[in-house]
């Protein structure tokens, strides 16, 4: 071996024996990750009844009843919420119970694209959660985009004691009635304001739809702040909906003249059971020649929470489902939206309020039975 080569092996061999030491020496320690900041967290339980507390940044949270209301349980008007918080997200509330003071949270939208509608957004959960998360807070920067208002409806549960076919049903008709007296303050349209349900929450919204005129009639005396302000919707978006008041196990109600337009959309043949309860709302409503009805059924597509084949659950609300056509449902539900004209400027009259308008004026074609079942189909030229 030459002396050069056994001088480049030494170099060779000293910055091997550099790497190792360096790869052994200590590493600065990074520092600990900071937690997350403007997490959530119910209001605290004091001498006076509940303050709900806002679940999004801005949100303005408005009860919906007085302390003294007889819709409350004043036993249990001063315990808090109880959330549930996301494991992988910080911060989300993904669910909410223990609700007991009732109440909106209202998130408006900036003048320059405001066109004045409101959606009031009824969450599911079986009646045993209320699904904020997936079914509520994700809507806000949705609507937002078109310009549209969302409130989120915080509804009593039936896993709190309460009967979801009237206390909760009270509920998104009296949220529908203080967003419609408020629609001055907050720059609202009062003739574009509308519910949409989710499953147990679509269980509200259909009979907001229909029992409006009974809700009002109860609630007209001179002693309610809300006397003479409607709770008819002006829309309504019923989503992969729980039963409704036209489900074949219950009486069917009345449907009124200005029953207002709907939109539907669920899974079909893997969500069975809910499709059944959109086609008997559908049924009844087409039936009774509703005008502006619209619905989608699709064939790809599961209930939120049921288990799929690779051994996940199917998620729900804006998510998109695995690429599937079912993940697109809200962009038909703006088509429609759009169409109806509730995307115009505040002030303008909608096409679905000229609708319903003439559809009062008209006779009704079949005698039926006011309930939308067994009327005669319209007549064929």
């Amino acid at each position: 071996m030459t002396v050069a080569n056994l001088r480049q092996r030494i170099v060779l061999l000293a910055i091997a024996a550099g790497c190792l030491a360096a790869q052994d020496s200590p590493r600065a320690v990074l520092p600990p990750l900071p937690p997350p900041q403007f997490v959530p967290k119910p209001g605290p339980v004091t001498d006076g009844p509940y303050a709900p507390q806002a679940i999004l940044p801005g949100g303005v949270v408005v009860t919906l009843y007085s302390p003294g209301s007889p819709y409350l349980h004043a036993d249990r008007l001063r315990e808090a919420e109880q959330y549930n918080m996301s494991a992988a997200v910080p911060g989300r509330v993904s669910s909410i119970v223990n609700i007991h003071n009732p109440s909106i949270e209202v998130h408006l939208i900036d003048g320059s694209i405001n066109t004045g509608a409101a959606v009031i957004l009824a969450a599911g959960g079986g009646h045993s959660t209320l699904n904020v998360g997936s079914e509520a807070a994700d809507f806000v920067p949705f609507f937002y985009n078109y310009g549209v208002n969302t409130i989120i409806l915080r509804n009593r549960l039936r896993r709190d004691g309460y009967n979801p076919q009237t206390d909760e049903v009270y509920d998104a008709q009296q949220a529908i009635r203080l967003v419609r007296a408020h629609a001055k303050d907050w720059n609202l349209d009062p003739k574009k304001i509308g519910i949409m349900g989710f499953s147990a929450g679509a269980e509200l919204a259909a009979p907001a739809a229909v029992s409006f005129p009974d809700f009002d009639k109860k609630n007209s005396g001179a002693g309610d702040p809300l006397a003479g302000v409607s709770s008819r919707p002006d829309f309504v978006g019923i989503i992969y909906p729980g039963p409704s008041p036209f489900a074949r196990s219950r009486t069917a109600p009345p449907i009124p003249r200005n029953v207002p337009p709907s939109f539907i959309a669920c899974a079909g043949s893997d969500d069975q059971v809910h499709a059944v309860w959109a086609d008997e709302y559908f049924a009844a409503m087409l039936a009774f020649h509703a005008p502006n009805l619209e619905m989608h059924i699709y064939a790809n597509g599961r209930h939120p929470g049921d288990p799929m084949p690779d051994g996940s659950r199917m998620s729900g609300g804006l998510t998109d489902r695995n690429d599937t056509p079912y993940g697109t449902w809200q962009y038909r539900f703006i088509d429609w939206f759009r169409d109806l004209g509730f995307l115009s400027k505040p002030g303008v009259e909608t096409k679905a309020a000229r609708d319903v308008a003439a559809f009062v004026k008209q006779q009704p074609r079949s005698a039926g039975n006011g309930t939308g079942r067994g009327a005669a189909p319209p007549n064929k030229q």
